[in-house]
């Protein structure tokens, strides 16, 4: 499947980026905005993925039921999410549809209808996911995380926000923060698949909302500043305890990030990983156990998943301690490097067969002005890590010293006993 892409840069500062593949007939379109949740003060927290909600609302040519008839009577898809970094919305579409879609999403990015009546119901829907997040403990850990591994940083706060800055937006602040961040310098326009690159950068050229030439939004926070481990915990009845280790990580321009994605391979990332195979297959410690990193600009973050019930936590905890130790004093062998190369390129090769994800990639790297790397390109990437740059790097980033903690279950104590097994310092810290 051949593809290749072409950027246009237009005076206001929006740019467009596009990957014709000729041998599909249908073709994903999406905006990447510059603003989330790193992005926002604390006054604001959770603003841009309430925003995000707001823009299926309507607009002054759409109502929100006709937007949503418009797209099923297309067979498409329409989504959107909002991120550390950015927010994205987007749809998938046959190419005979794409002019109208285009249509219909650019006026919803652009020219928004944002009224207190629309907000009062839309903040209620963003309270209630507020409450089903907060309800599972799977979820809500890696946030508990977060705030160990990052503190009062905006990285260390949850991208939905809290019930007290959803409840403080209005309609009148909203349309000021989508004024202030959906700025030109900062979104993207990106479209794979059946696509003609000159048809869209009209179609944008005529669409793009109004605002000075150039200007960009507010970026990210200044990256966080390495604090000691922190151990947190909240207190919960629940069946299992949720247990997460992690510290900082790479920046997403970061070149060892090749390097890292294969370590995550071989540490936890897939079923024949360490962990995976260690805690869960030998020993039935867990059902879910992984290894995980995130990238922002400027920041990082890997880490460690499982979840157990109480009698299982200090074993399963030990497990991970000692394959910690084993992999900070010998490396990793020449097998799993060769399968974890061969894993990642195969990922990579298989998601970009799809026109969403070559789309998404498109949008996410250029707003982010990282290089639009070829295929081979990356494969060549991921071939050239050696065993001794993952060694390396894993001592960076998982040296259990380095290492804080959240847990979330009945009781802390469990949790404290559990850690004892990989980082003592931390189990024992008041």
């Amino acid at each position: 499947m051949s593809a290749s892409h072409r950027i246009t840069a237009l005076e206001s500062g929006v740019r467009i980026v596009t990957e014709a593949m000729p041998s599909v007939r249908s073709a994903a379109l999406g905006f990447f905005v510059g603003t989330g949740s790193s992005t926002e003060d604390e006054s604001v927290a959770g603003w841009s993925h309430l925003l995000e909600h707001m823009l299926f609302r309507g607009t002054a040519s759409y109502e929100s039921l006709e937007i949503d008839q418009i797209f099923d009577g297309m067979g498409a898809e329409l989504n959107a999410g909002t991120g550390r970094d950015s927010t994205s919305v987007y749809t998938r579409v046959l190419d005979v549809h794409l002019e109208r879609a285009f249509d219909v999403l650019s006026d919803m990015v652009w020219r928004p209808r944002v009224t207190e009546e629309d907000l009062a119901a839309e903040r209620e829907i963003v309270i209630e996911e507020i409450a089903m997040y907060e309800d599972d403990p799977q979820d809500l850990v890696f946030d508990v995380l977060g705030g160990a591994v990052f503190g009062v940083h905006p990285l260390g706060r949850p991208v939905i926000g809290s019930r007290e800055t959803v409840t403080r937006a209005t309609a009148d602040g909203l349309r000021g923060f989508h004024a202030d961040r959906y700025a030109p310098g900062d979104l993207v326009v990106a479209a794979s698949g059946s696509v003609n690159h000159d048809e869209l950068v009209e179609l944008v050229v005529q669409a793009q909302g109004r605002g000075e030439p150039g200007r960009r939004a507010p970026g990210a926070s200044a990256p966080p500043v390495r604090q000691r481990p922190a151990r947190r915990f909240v207190e919960k009845d629940t069946e299992q305890y949720h247990l997460t280790l992690g510290a900082h990580g790479l920046a997403r321009d970061d070149e060892r990030r090749y390097a890292l994605r294969v370590l995550d391979t071989i540490l936890g990332g897939t079923s024949s990983s360490r962990l995976f195979q260690e805690v869960r297959e030998r020993r039935g410690l867990a059902y879910n156990v992984f290894s995980f990193t995130s990238q922002h600009a400027g920041a990082g973050q890997v880490g460690i998943y499982l979840g157990t019930r109480p009698d299982n936590v200090a074993r399963a905890l030990k497990v991970v301690g000692d394959e910690l130790e084993r992999l900070m004093a010998d490396g990793v062998t020449g097998e799993e490097l060769t399968r974890a190369r061969d894993n990642a390129k195969g990922r990579m090769v298989l998601s970009l067969e799809s026109t969403a994800a070559r789309m998404t990639r498109l949008g996410s790297a250029t707003l982010a002005g990282l290089p639009l790397l070829s295929l081979d390109e990356l494969v060549d990437r991921v071939d050239a890590v050696t065993a001794d740059e993952v060694a390396d790097l894993a001592r960076e980033l998982f040296d259990p010293e380095l290492l804080s903690a959240a847990g979330i279950g009945a009781d802390e104590g469990v949790f404290r006993d559990g850690l004892q097994a990989v980082t003592p310092a931390l189990a024992e810290a008041a």
